[in-house]
């Protein structure tokens, strides 16, 4: 049950959508020693995907809406700052923190709960949760992905979702450093 925002107050008013924003966010933050019995309360078909969302972008959140939609719920399986430096995307990055990242996940519409894990791919996160859905963006060959036939092995889905051209966390910190 929501409380009604105070009204005598443009400042309280500010103050209390803040807040609501803050409790929202943080009740989807997931300890992996959780996510098992979380994602088991979430509405199905559970639809998973995971990547590093290191500075959020259009092509991100299009990518998370397409993917909420395919679903009842949307699980985002978040690489750890160790993680994402095993993927190979230079030593600056990632360059927000795993906390940052997290909340600013949290905090979108469309996604129903966060979780970090620390290995270089999400099988083992993949395994705890046991999805209906898995998917990624276009820029991958779903099908290729080690992840596609893990899901297969309990009846699960893995598809690519529509890329979105010229939409990358790595071309805007090229762009970034092309700036004098």
């Amino acid at each position: 049950m929501h409380e009604t925002p105070p009204t005598d107050s443009p400042s309280l008013t500010r103050e209390y959508h803040r807040v609501s924003l803050e409790v929202s966010s943080a009740s989807k933050l997931c300890a992996r020693a959780h996510v098992s019995s979380r994602a088991a309360k979430l509405p199905r078909p559970r639809v998973f995907t995971n990547g590093v969302f290191d500075l959020l972008h259009r092509g991100h959140v299009e990518c998370l809406q397409q993917a909420r939609a395919l679903g009842g719920s949307l699980i985002v399986g978040l690489n750890s700052d160790a993680s994402a430096r095993l993927l190979g995307k230079g030593p600056e990055r990632p360059l927000n923190p795993e906390a940052d990242r997290a909340c600013v996940l949290a905090a979108l519409e469309c996604v129903s709960l966060v979780v970090l894990f620390d290995e270089a791919t999400p099988l083992a996160l993949l395994e705890e949760v046991r999805p209906e859905i898995y998917v990624k963006g276009g820029d991958y060959d779903v099908q290729r992905l080690p992840e596609a036939a893990l899901m297969a092995r309990w009846g699960g889905r893995a598809l690519a979702l529509p890329y979105l051209d010229g939409r990358s966390t790595t071309a805007l910190v090229q762009r970034m450093r092309a700036v004098p």
